[in-house]
Order: C-alpha cells, then sequence, then structure tokens
C-alpha cells in the first residue's frame, strides 16, 4: 500500500495555502487508492459494507482519458429519495494523481450546472475544508475496513 506521508511537503507550506492545498490533493488521491484500487478502471456504481459502520457508496459519474468524477456518499437510508450524507463529488486527474473533492451536499447539483473559476486567494478557504473533510474520512473509512469490489483482498 502506498503511504501519503511521503508527499513532499515545501517548508513554506502552511495549511491553507496553494502548495499546502495540492499536497492535499495528493494525499487523497493515495488516500483513495486505498479504497479503491486502480482509479483508472473503475466504472459504475459500487458499495461497501462493514460491520458497525454505514454503507459506503461510490459512483462513477464521468469516466475520461485523463479524469474521472465520483461521487462518494454514506447510504443512511434504504430510501432512495432520502438525502445522504456526507454527499462528496470528487475529481480525479489520473495524470497529475491527484483528487480534489469539488462539491459537496447542496454544492454537488450546483456544481455540475456552473462553469469552474479560476483558483483565487478566496476560493482557497472553502477548497480546503471540503479537501480536508475528505482526506480525514478517505482515512477513517479505511480504518473501518470499508473497500470497494476493485481492490483485490
Amino acid at each position: 500500500m502506498v503511504s501519503d506521508d511521503l508527499c513532499a511537503v515545501s517548508w513554506r507550506t502552511r495549511p491553507g495555502s496553494f502548495v499546502g492545498l495540492m499536497t492535499l490533493y495528493e494525499s487523497n488521491y493515495i488516500r483513495l487508492g486505498w479504497l479503491v484500487g486502480d482509479l483508472r478502471s473503475l466504472s459504475g456504481e459500487h458499495r461497501s459494507l462493514v460491520n458497525g459502520d454505514c454503507e459506503l457508496k461510490l459512483t462513477v459519474l464521468e469516466h475520461g482519458p485523463y479524469t474521472t468524477m465520483l461521487s462518494l456518499t454514506y447510504a443512511f437510508s434504504a430510501d432512495p429519495g432520502a438525502a445522504d450524507a456526507p454527499d462528496l463529488e470528487i475529481r480525479v486527474y489520473h495524470d497529475a494523481r491527484v483528487a480534489e473533492a469539488s462539491a459537496v451536499g447542496l454544492e454537488v447539483a450546483r456544481s455540475r450546472r456552473r462553469v469552474r473559476s479560476a483558483v483565487t486567494a478566496e476560493a482557497l478557504g472553502p477548497r480546503w475544508s471540503r479537501n480536508m473533510l475528505l482526506n480525514k474520512w478517505l482515512e477513517y473509512c479505511v480504518d473501518r475496513g470499508h473497500r470497494f469490489a476493485a481492490v483485490a483482498p
């Protein structure tokens, strides 16, 4: 298993900075790989169920040659109309080996309808928060024993 503690972080990096955010994206990619294995081979919907935890659902929304868009959520209810949470939209950049939580919850539906804006200083705060959530949640899911079918036992 690849470890994210080998992510090179500049001594000038501080939480909330652009360099720190890019390092967080790299860590997200590695941790997502712990759950899935080969991220390029994903398609369709995957579910992981472990004792003592909610069902984890991963859905491939788009699949291109260089990127894959995923949805990751806990399925708290069998009711298809029920809201799942956290509901994260994740864009995986295969060539750069990074994964970005691009939207969470209600932002997910809105982000599919709007054009992405350029990275500005004001945009780093929400991006940092979303990606810290993703990073910690991925670690938690792996620690609980979640894995998707693409991962060899």
